[in-house]
């Protein structure tokens, strides 16, 4: 395996890759790295900021599957979840990256609306999922009870309500690293996702190459 031609230690990661100084080349690292060029054609900038932990990124992504699965969420109900608590906190990466999957799996109207804070034309469990995404990311201590009681008349059991509720905070932190670490958007994401998303995405880090 090799890694991308232009990857060599830097202090600082390159572009909007973060704060921190480039990872060694560990074959995890390359990996990681590889993965990325097979799939997209360039090595991401959050992949090269988790590359300082791949265990991390590999443990987090067991969690978010674990709670995808007992909450039996669909992939368009993950990326409700994600595009709705990343742009209630102002995470601009998260918010191009599930916005645009969002844009594909319903319409790009739907994701630009979710991102703009808005509540487009969904089922009614798919709107109380993203209601409750939007409460968690921006204040958890205001739920209730009430609004527990009302997740569960849309059709969820209570060990659903609790995988969603951990599948929305580990985004969370995932969001909260990438922000906090200068993880920037890539122009290439930017530029693979339909207007109408990235025009909504008006908050955040802005993409760098």
């Amino acid at each position: 395996m090799t890694t991308q031609p232009n990857l060599q230690p830097l202090t600082g990661m390159p572009g909007g890759a973060g704060f921190l100084n480039e990872p060694e080349p560990t074959e995890a690292v390359e990996q990681m790295y590889a993965t990325d060029l097979d799939a997209q054609g360039y090595v991401a900038h959050l992949t090269r900021l988790w590359a300082n932990s791949p265990e991390a990124l590999y443990l987090l992504s067991q969690a978010l599957g674990l709670a995808g699965h007992v909450g039996g969420l669909s992939f368009a109900q993950r990326q409700l979840l994600i595009t709705s608590c990343a742009s209630a906190m102002g995470d601009s990466y998260c918010s191009l990256a599930s916005g645009g999957k969002l844009a594909a799996a319903a319409t790009p109207e739907t994701a630009a609306a979710v991102i703009n804070g808005d509540l487009p034309p969904l089922s009614p469990l798919d709107s109380g999922l993203v209601t409750w995404a939007r409460r968690v990311a921006k204040d958890p201590n205001s739920v209730s009870a009430a609004d527990v009681d009302e997740l569960r008349a849309l059709g969820l059991d209570d060990r659903q309500i609790f995988a969603v509720t951990f599948y929305i905070a580990l985004r969370i932190a995932f969001a909260t690293v990438n922000d906090t670490l200068g993880a920037a958007p890539d122009l290439d994401l930017k530029e693979r996702v339909p207007p109408a998303v990235w025009e909504a995405v008006n908050f955040g880090r802005a993409p760098t190459p």
